[in-house]
């Protein structure tokens, strides 16, 4: 619930997470799914005792955090309805950016170098674009839109969509988590000899169009744009 004695700011606060998950899983999962109310800095989540079943995300606007607080709060995540409300302090990636940032005496070295090792991958993707120019929108969100859209025209509407573009990562977990935000959806079958797309069902065609216009290009990762058109039958 949304807590009045905490001021709106750019991290968030979940709880009630399901602590079978495993802890990278969790974090690409969350990113997945918040992703699409705003610019992410940062997820937090930690699998030592005290903090078990809890995870932050940061945004980089105060705005998309108050909108994933109010539209997925209760939302079923892994089988439990989550619990989600504003952080009571602010986190060390929004402090460094206001130049607000003092060290803690309890630091979590793993944390801090795995946001490194973010920010390197991110650097590096950019200074690539920056060197290729328009190429590398062979990869982008423009490009998975085309595809989308070529293959569309080759196959009629139908309650089966075709995704491609996945990172190797994705489980299937992580495609119901953003599909069954949409009415009449069903299933998610992956191929597991074929990393990279997957199948997803709906009730009907209607139900599937909707499902692929909210979600066509949406990246489950940075650099991986989804590319979602209706399965051949």
């Amino acid at each position: 619930m949304l807590s009045g004695d905490i001021p709106p700011n750019q991290t968030i606060y979940i709880k009630n997470l399901n602590e079978k998950v495993k802890k990278e899983e969790l974090k690409r999962s969350l990113y997945a799914l918040f992703s699409q109310y705003g610019r992410i800095l940062d997820v937090v989540a930690l699998k030592t005792d005290k903090l078990r079943g809890q995870a932050w995300v940061v945004f980089s606007e105060v705005t998309a955090a108050s909108n994933a607080v109010r539209q997925m709060q209760s939302f079923p995540f892994y089988d439990k309805p989550m619990r989600i409300q504003y952080a009571k302090t602010k986190s060390d990636c929004v402090a460094k950016v206001d130049g607000t940032y003092a060290p803690r005496e309890k630091k979590k070295k793993q944390e801090e170098k795995a946001a490194e090792k973010r920010r390197k991958a991110e650097d590096a993707h950019q200074a690539a674009s920056a060197a290729n120019g328009p190429a590398v929108q062979n990869n982008g969100v423009h490009a998975a839109s085309r595809q989308g859209r070529t293959t569309q025209e080759a196959v009629p509407p139908n309650n089966i969509l075709f995704i491609q573009n996945l990172p190797h990562e994705t489980t299937s977990m992580m495609l119901q988590i953003l599909f069954q935000q949409y009415p009449g959806f069903r299933e998610v079958r992956m191929i597991d000899s074929k990393p990279g797309i997957a199948f997803v069902e709906f009730s009907d065609d209607v139900h599937s169009s909707v499902g692929m216009q909210a979600l066509q290009g949406f990246k489950i990762t940075p650099h991986n744009p989804m590319a979602i058109a209706y399965a051949k039958k």
